[in-house]
């Protein structure tokens, strides 16, 4: 079951085995309410959903540390929209004696939206999800549920949408650093519009980025070094049901770092997910093949004698996408090639793997490789030592990688629903 929330506060309290207050006695606030003992044990699954205000805004159940000692296992999962907000699903999986019963839940966020709007609608989603099970033999004697709806202006249908689902980003930075022997100035922007809809997705976006460097060494003139990058580009696909999808990406871009004065990229292509789509929140496997061409002009001449080429290319990835209650997995192989030259390539693996290996005890990795043989852009002429330490340059490499490796093991009392916010957390 798939519940998409409207802009309205739902709050409940449930209160079970409670004395009847005193006459004239009046009820304590809801925030100041603890569970009984045998409350609803929850385990609360997330990377990113404010753990903290879920715990101390949602306590009419008991949060435990680990999934083995819970009734109910939530796991928060999110996904950023085509509006550049975000879509949170809430999978509730009940465990022992509610076994079997499981149900999910979604919630949406804009990009307007004050980070105590998302926390509270997270919160909604998680009250409602969580009443299903608290309710299921029967509505306890003082369960109390109120709702109310949102006194701001409700968002438009898409009907209704004068935009027609366009929505556009402008950003700027710029950041000066120094000392008394060296100076550092950095500026960029970019610029994005992005059209996401079942059927469409469409991207578009500029950016530049600037830094100078300059070192006041023992030379009478100080030492300076600058790096520019620009680039533009654009992607626009089509669903083709379930399963399939179709596409093309464009780039423009240059970039002193790789030596492009300009490079023009275009490639088509199709891509194909064991799993519908509809299931991304829950797994992924996605393959795509594309094949396009790259026009490219040097700033200096390449180890190949080349000031200016034209090479066709193509490239498969494959990408896996897993969350379960026993953690999660993500994995992603790419393998891109020059036509012109079959031994021009580049072989890339990433992956991320959490695991819950016992109770108590988990582990999680992530690391990634490539293979390089496809730098055909390197300048002929050697790097200067300025520029191999200040990184101005890109340097010929056969293979890069980095691993990275963590243990966690806890133990102690198994309820986790208390936040003491003292001296900060």
């Amino acid at each position: 079951m798939h519940t998409r929330l409207p802009v309205f506060v739902v709050a409940a309290t449930c209160l079970v085995g409670v004395a009847p207050l005193p006459a004239g006695a009046q009820e304590p606030p809801v925030a100041a309410a603890r569970p009984a003992a045998a409350q609803l044990k929850v385990f609360l699954d997330c990377s990113s959903c404010y753990q903290d205000f879920l715990r101390s805004d949602v306590v009419f159940v008991d949060y435990v540390r680990d999934r083995n000692e819970a009734d109910v296992h939530v796991l928060i999962t999110s996904i950023e929209t085509g509006a550049g907000g975000r879509e949170y699903t809430a999978a509730f999986t009940g465990l022992g004696r509610l076994l079997g019963v499981d149900h999910s839940m979604k919630a949406v966020t804009t990009t307007s939206d004050s980070e105590d709007v998302i926390r509270r609608q997270i919160a909604t989603m998680l009250r409602i999800g969580l009443l299903n099970y608290v309710a299921r033999g029967g509505v306890p004697q003082r369960l109390e549920v109120s709702v109310e709806l949102g006194t701001e202006k409700q968002r438009p249908a898409v009907a209704g949408d004068r935009w027609n689902n366009w929505v556009f980003s402008l950003r700027g930075s710029a950041s000066v650093e120094g000392e008394e022997s060296s100076r550092e100035l950095e500026f960029g922007g970019s610029v994005s519009a992005d059209r996401i809809t079942p059927d469409w997705k469409i991207t578009l976006g500029a950016s530049f980025e600037h830094r100078r460097e300059e070192f006041d060494l023992d030379e009478e003139d100080p030492v300076s070094v600058d790096r520019r990058e620009r680039d533009l580009n654009a992607l626009v696909v089509k669903g083709l049901g379930e399963h399939w999808s179709a596409g093309g990406s464009a780039e423009l871009r240059s970039s002193t770092f790789d030596n492009s004065a300009l490079s023009v990229e275009g490639l088509a292509g199709i891509e194909f997910n064991v799993f519908p789509y509809s299931a991304y929140t829950k797994r992924q496997l996605r393959s795509i093949y594309a094949l396009g061409a790259v026009h490219a002009r040097y700033n200096e001449e390449t180890l190949f004698g080349r000031l200016e080429e034209t090479r066709g290319k193509h490239l498969i990835s494959t990408t896996f996408d897993q969350r379960e209650r026993w953690g999660s997995l993500q994995a992603s192989v790419e393998f891109s090639q020059y036509l012109h030259d079959l031994g021009k390539y580049r072989l890339e693996a990433d992956g991320e793997i959490s695991w819950r290996v016992a109770r108590g005890l988990s582990i999680s990795a992530e690391g990634s490789a490539s293979r390089i043989r496809d730098q055909i852009s390197l300048p002929r002429r050697g790097a200067t030592p300025e520029e191999i330490l200040l990184r101005q340059r890109q340097l010929r490499s056969g293979y890069d990688y980095d691993f990275r490796l963590s243990l966690t093991y806890t133990f102690g009392s198994i309820f986790s629903a208390i936040v003491n916010p003292r001296f900060g957390t």
